[in-house]
Formats: C-alpha cells, structure tokens, sequence
C-alpha cells in the first residue's frame, strides 16, 4: 500500500456528550484520538451524537448510520465515564447511574449496522459494554455488588497514572485473535470499569477472562471480520506495552486488509 493509501485511511470515534458549563459539547478523550493516530495509523474522525439533545434537534431523520460509515474505514468505540442505559437490555437503570442517552442512540444502530457492512470495531471498555449490548447481551450494572466479583473500578480520584496502571491479570483464550497478538498466555491489564458483561450477545465469543470469572474481551464469532471488544484501556500509553500496541496494529491492518 502506498503513502497515499494509508494516509487515507480514517477511523470514526463516536462522541460522548458532556456539560461545560451550561452547554453541552460533543468530544472524547484526547488518548484515543492518540491510538488511532499512531498506533492504528490512521485519521481520527470525531462522529457527533446525533439524536435529540438540550440543544440539538434529533438528526435521526436526516442521517443515517450508513452516512458516518460511508466516510469511515474502521469505528473505534471509546470508553467513558458513562453507562449504557439498562432499557437497552430490558432492565432499569441503577440510580445515581451516569446516562449519556445521545451517545446510545447513535452508537448501538451504529454497531450493528458497522458489523453488517464488515467495517473493522475496536471496542473499548464502555465501547465493549455496547457492542454486547447492540448485539443482543445484558451487563451487570454494578460489579462491586455482585458475589464472587472483584471491584474492577478503580478511585477516580487517584492520579492517572495510578488510576491506569496495572490492576490485574486476564487469561487470554486459547487459539484466540488476542492470544495470538500476545507471547503469554496471561497479561496484565488496567481496570476502570464499574459495570461489565453478564449475559454474553449471541454472535460474540470470549477473548478473556479476569480470575473472577467476568469477561474481559469479546470478539465476533464470524472470524472474517475484525471486531474486538475489551474491558481494559489499551490506548494509555500504548507505546510503552507491546501488547497494547500490537491490538491496534492488528485493528489497522484489518482495515487495511479490507481496502
């Protein structure tokens, strides 16, 4: 491929909604801009939420799914401090949840319809969280609350850097895309997530497990198209962890693949 081609290549990254003061603005965190950048190689698209908002008139009627994927190579879903809202999976949100109901209703048609067009998905964290849910999975919504699981959220209070270090191991499935990009059959992994997947969506199979027993990476039964999903935050500070690294060249040679 030429220069020219992979300079080509874009990723889209949905955006999160969120309040500056009395407005709110579509964005998303700075590190995943990073990864797709230098570590997929490719042009990082920001993609806006486009239903209804306090100052948005739903766009629902005017665009399409298929408007922000015939711009883009790959969809790369983020996480963030919100949740994915529980009527999704037939259950009612926990109170005190953090909702972000514009993203949902752009990311979760947004997925499925990614999936039927064979455009390549890295899933991140909440971005793991709704690709199960698009597809047809349920999550716990509190984890901490669950017998016989950890608490895989860590204090949001902690520096970054404390916050996105190394919490704990995850097995990594035999035969499978991620053990194939790793030398061990167990790595080390952070852990910011205080929700995660509980009934797995029909068509996903699993990547990775925590030593507890939750899920910590997904990816498509249908092995002829690229679309992952883990639990842990490989964008920070990628270049510094092999592994890391290796899930978004493996990402980007997916979508190049495809061209």
């Amino acid at each position: 491929m030429s220069m020219n081609q992979q300079q080509r290549l874009v990723v889209g990254i949905p955006c999160d909604v969120f309040k500056h003061e009395e407005h709110p603005f579509h964005g998303s965190g700075e590190k995943y801009i990073n990864a797709v950048a230098h570590g997929v190689r490719a042009m990082p698209l920001l993609l806006p939420a486009v239903s209804r908002g306090e100052e948005l008139e739903s766009l629902a009627e005017r665009y399409s799914p298929d408007d922000f994927l015939n711009s883009i190579h790959g969809l790369l879903l983020t996480g963030n401090t919100s949740n994915v809202d529980a009527r999704y999976y037939h259950k009612i949100s926990h109170p005190g949840s953090e909702q972000d109901p514009q993203r949902d209703a752009t990311t979760l048609p947004l997925i499925r319809r990614a999936i039927a067009r064979n455009i390549p998905i890295l899933a991140i964290c909440r971005g793991c969280q709704e690709l199960n849910v698009a597809l047809g999975g349920s999550l716990y919504q509190q984890l901490c609350d669950v017998p016989g699981l950890m608490d895989h959220e860590r204090n949001r209070h902690l520096t970054a850097e404390t916050r996105y270090g190394f919490a704990h191991d995850v097995r990594l499935t035999a035969g499978g895309l991620l053990r194939q990009l790793s030398d061990t059959d167990t790595v080390a992994v952070n852990s910011l997530h205080g929700q995660g997947i509980k009934q797995l969506a029909a068509g996903l199979e699993v990547e990775a497990t925590a030593a507890d027993g939750l899920i910590e990476a997904v990816r498509l039964a249908d092995h002829s198209r690229f679309v992952v999903g883990v639990q842990w935050h490989p964008e920070w500070k990628f270049q510094r962890n092999k592994f890391y690294l290796e899930l978004f060249r493996a990402f980007g040679d997916a979508i190049r693949e495809r061209l």
